[in-house]
Formats: structure tokens, C-alpha cells, sequence
């Protein structure tokens, strides 16, 4: 099956779904790797939406790519709660590590809030497990002896 049948395939799936926009884009992503501008223009005439409605969409998601990457993606949440939790030193550190050979980039929100820094390859979401960030060592410190010692002096004592 060539790239216009395919289209045409998934186009086809949706015919009688109400709002079948987004599931399109994401199958055509799937299959594709892509919404091209090709495929932008194809989807719309189908869906009866101008080509600005579509284009739009595809450009306000993560999701969609204009044009396909070989590369493997890392996508690495950065919503508050994962903030809270260091993953921008998460993200300068895989970028560094990953170089050009794999693709990384910052998604909202993977919905994974209370246990996160959380990170996705493909349809696999996982938490990071990482050490303290320096912000959240400041504003909690440690437990230590002498912070559970009275804070009574010895001389005080008698």
C-alpha cells in the first residue's frame, strides 16, 4: 500500500467520527512519522476544514512533526510538579549525553505528577528516579543529629 493509499486508509477509518481530527494526526503520525504539508491539505479537503484549522492544530501539538525523524525521541515532562522534582538538570544532562543521536525534548504534562521527574520513549512513560535537585536540598534540609538534639545548652540543664 503506497503513502496516498495509506492516507486514504486512515481518512477512511474516521469518515463518520465527529471530531476525527486529533485521532487522524495521530495515526497519520504513526504511520507516516510526519503530517507533512501534503498530508495537512489531504486531511483537511477530507474533513471538510481549511488547511489554517489544520495546520494550526498540528503546530499547537507536541505530537506532530512536520517532517520525520529517525531518531529516537526522549521526551522529558516539564510541568511544575516535575520541575519541582529537578528535571531541568535531567534535560541539560540527556542533551549533552545524547548529542545528536537521539532526540530529546520537553513535553507538558505526562501525568505522572506525584512521582515524577517523568520521561517517554514511544507509547512507554517511566519516572526517573534521580538525586535531590540543589533547590530542594536548600529548602529542606537535612536530618541530622543535632537537629534531633534538644536545643537546650548543657549548662542550661541543671
Amino acid at each position: 500500500m503506497n503513502r496516498a493509499e495509506r492516507l486514504a486508509a486512515i481518512l477512511a477509518d474516521f469518515a463518520k467520527v465527529e471530531g476525527a481530527l486529533l485521532p487522524v494526526l495521530h495515526e497519520v503520525q504513526a504511520a507516516f512519522g510526519c503530517v507533512d504539508a501534503e498530508a495537512e491539505a489531504t486531511i483537511a479537503a477530507a474533513l471538510n476544514l481549511s488547511r489554517a484549522e489544520v495546520h494550526g492544530v498540528v503546530s499547537f501539538y507536541h505530537d506532530f512533526t512536520a517532517a520525520p525523524d529517525p531518531r529516537p525521541c526522549l521526551e522529558l515532562c516539564g510541568a511544575e510538579a516535575c520541575q519541582a522534582r529537578g528535571v531541568d538538570a535531567l534535560l541539560a544532562a540527556a542533551r549533552q549525553t545524547a548529542g545528536e543521536r537521539v532526540r530529546v525534548k520537553t513535553v507538558y504534562c505526562l501525568g505522572l505528577c506525584s512521582a515524577g521527574p517523568a520521561a517517554r520513549t514511544g507509547d512507554r512513560p517511566a519516572v526517573i528516579t534521580a538525586p535531590q535537585s540543589e533547590r530542594t536540598k536548600r529548602s529542606q534540609p537535612a536530618l541530622n543529629d543535632s537537629a534531633l538534639r534538644p536545643s537546650v545548652a548543657p549548662n542550661d540543664a541543671a
